[in-house]
């Protein structure tokens, strides 16, 4: 069975589309706002950090159990078994995204485990940690983490029953989601991450963490629908918490709640007017 359905997506991607993905190619726009300081880091839970030794370099994806608790223990635990090492990017789209995490390497396979459902939205309350960037008043897009959201307007807290709304991730660059075939509920083991902004698969694939590191190795992943071999791979997978404190890596991440990020948001807005974009803010890292 097909394990994705992305390939349709990228058919019903709406005309506007293409400029935004041409936007997000294009060299990134350095804020002027100087280094951030020490207060505008913030230091990742090592064991919600996945790390991706490719062939081309190393990725770190923040994943995100607020958004998608169901998906983000399943990468937790396929990675842990082993099952993503040597697993290749069979299907890599250049505007679009990178394909992985299939046994078969061909978007037919998926682990042992049982399909789950789709976590395509998940519920925000007042309390949930959440850094709203633009309100258009029926609506609000921020960030949880790393991840960029787009919500309901909270004033519609208080006419639902559990006090919360819906929220969605928005596909950003660098942005993971879940790969499924075309029922909803088919996600298993095959994810992708975003090489472009693509906005269609927003409510319609489960987005479950973020890039953080190493984005420019997944833009450098050879390109093919299916990639002819030699196929780009994934030598080893595994969570940060889980590799020993002698050769750990140190991460850290601009914290989107900080002062820095506030910055730039500020000076985004003011040169991007009404083409402001979540999608084109920066979230800083560092790895030693």
């Amino acid at each position: 069975m097909i394990r994705i359905s992305l390939i349709a997506a990228l058919a019903l991607a709406t005309a506007a589309t293409p400029a935004l993905a041409q936007r997000a190619a294009s060299p990134a726009q350095a804020p002027s706002l100087g280094a951030p300081s020490a207060q505008d880091w913030r230091t990742p839970n090592p064991d919600d950090v996945m790390v991706i030794d490719t062939n081309k370099g190393v990725v770190f994806v923040e994943l995100s159990p607020a958004i998608a608790p169901t998906h983000v223990e399943r990468i937790k635990t396929l990675t842990r078994q082993g099952f993503y090492d040597g697993r290749s990017f069979f299907r890599v789209i250049d505007v679009f995204m990178a394909q992985t995490g299939d046994p078969l390497d061909s978007g037919a396979g998926g682990s042992e485990l049982p399909d789950m459902t789709a976590e395509f939205t998940f519920r925000r309350g007042a309390s949930d940690p959440f850094v709203v960037v633009s309100d258009s008043g029926s609506s609000q897009t921020g960030f949880v983490g790393v991840v960029p959201v787009m919500t309901q307007s909270p004033m519609l807290m208080a006419m639902t029953a559990d006090n919360k709304i819906t929220a969605w991730p928005l596909f950003c660059p660098g942005v993971a989601g879940m790969a499924r075939g075309s029922e909803e509920n088919s996600a298993n083991s095959q994810f992708f991450l975003m090489r472009q902004a693509y906005p269609s698969l927003e409510r319609r694939y489960t987005g479950f963490g973020r890039v953080v590191a190493g984005l420019e190795v997944v833009r450098a992943l050879k390109v093919g629908e299916p990639v002819s071999p030699p196929q780009d791979v994934m030598v080893r997978a595994r969570m940060l918490a889980d590799i020993p404190g002698a050769v750990r890596p140190t991460l850290r991440v601009v914290d989107t709640a900080g002062p820095w990020f506030a910055a730039q948001v500020a000076q985004m807005r003011a040169e991007d007017g009404a083409d402001f974009s979540a999608c084109n803010l920066k979230i800083p890292s560092e790895v030693k």
